[in-house]
């Protein structure tokens, strides 16, 4: 008889210490496959979501009805919510309409143009479709100019051949643009006098 309980008291101990080594593998495999993996994607739909009623809030306000007012309040509320169960999920990406995320990439890549004129020496575009001829002065390269006062500089690019020179308008002309002969040498073609396709810009 005591062996016998000895036996069923050992059995018992056994079946418990089964029973929470399982339960303390589930609660392992539970702590493991919950946090970042389902929080991110959960996240994801969470900003699609918000994504697409700030676009739909965003297209009717560019093209509004008699009834985009309502529209735009109703969906307004369930971003409200959508914001709501973001900030519980700990989402932390900034979500945009496209068309406003748009605006402000092109507005980024147009100041980045900006910045490589600028950095290029490049300024502003002016007397669009003049000619550009030569003074038959001689000197180091200079300019003169009917439009500029003496001291502007002024890039001279030809647009034939992309070469470019940039000069200082040391005097008055008929032209926007009268180089000398050590400037014209610079971008001129040889053989010839006159470029008629020229970009004249004014820097510095």
């Amino acid at each position: 008889m005591m062996n016998s309980a000895g036996k069923h008291r050992k059995r018992a101990t056994i079946g418990i210490a089964s029973l929470l080594g399982v339960a303390a593998i589930a609660a392992a495999m539970f702590a493991i496959s919950t946090p970042d993996g389902q929080a991110a994607e959960s996240c994801q739909g969470l900003d699609t979501a918000l994504r697409n009623n700030l676009n739909f809030i965003a297209g009717q306000q560019a093209d509004p009805d008699a009834q985009s007012g309502a529209r735009i309040a109703n969906r307004q509320a369930v971003v409200d919510l959508i914001q709501q169960r973001r900030e519980a999920a700990g989402c932390t990406e900034e979500v945009q309409a496209d068309a406003v995320k748009q605006e402000q990439d092109d507005a980024m890549a147009g100041e980045a143009v900006d910045q490589e004129a600028e950095a290029a020496g490049e300024g502003e575009v002016v007397c669009q479709g003049s000619t550009v001829t030569l003074s038959g002065e001689g000197g180091a390269p200079a300019a003169s100019s009917s439009e500029f006062p003496a001291g502007t500089k002024l890039k001279v690019t030809n647009l034939d051949n992309e070469k470019s020179t940039t000069v200082e308008v040391t005097g008055v002309s008929g032209s926007c643009a009268l180089l000398n002969n050590a400037a014209f040498e610079q971008v001129r073609e040889p053989g010839k006098f006159l470029i008629r396709r020229a970009t004249i810009e004014r820097v510095g």
